[in-house]
This record gives C-alpha cells, structure tokens and sequence, in this order.
C-alpha cells in the first residue's frame, strides 16, 4: 500500500499544499483499515515511522539557525 503513494505530490513549492494533500487524501487512507485493528506496539511503530518519513519529506532536512549570542 504504501508503495502506491506517488511521492510526485512533495514535489509542489510551499508546505502548505503538501500538508493538505497529506491530511485530506494519504492520512485517512493509510487509517482507514486501522479502524479495526487491535495494534500492536510494533504495528503503532510501522505508523509512526510511516508519518515520520512522510514530514519529513514535506518539510525537507532540518537546519539549525545560527544566532549571534
């Protein structure tokens, strides 16, 4: 299933459009079946680590500012 997201939608300038499609189209999508689940600690991982790869592929590598101080 998750080989079925086309990763092409990140590719849009700006986060917001990207926040949006992953909220409205692939967060209930991948939930869906997990209605009726009874989840496993290593299933609520497999999600976690999904959504993890998902941000960070939205909001790209993290950088840290450097301050004067």
């Amino acid at each position: 299933m998750l080989a079925m997201i086309q990763w092409r939608i990140f590719c849009l300038p700006g986060c917001y459009p990207k926040i949006k499609i992953y909220r409205t189209i692939i967060l209930p999508v991948v939930l869906y079946v997990c209605e009726t689940w009874s989840l496993t600690l290593r299933e609520e991982r497999k999600l976690r680590v999904f959504e993890n790869m998902v941000l960070r592929r939205i909001f790209g590598p993290r950088t840290v500012e450097v301050t004067g101080e």
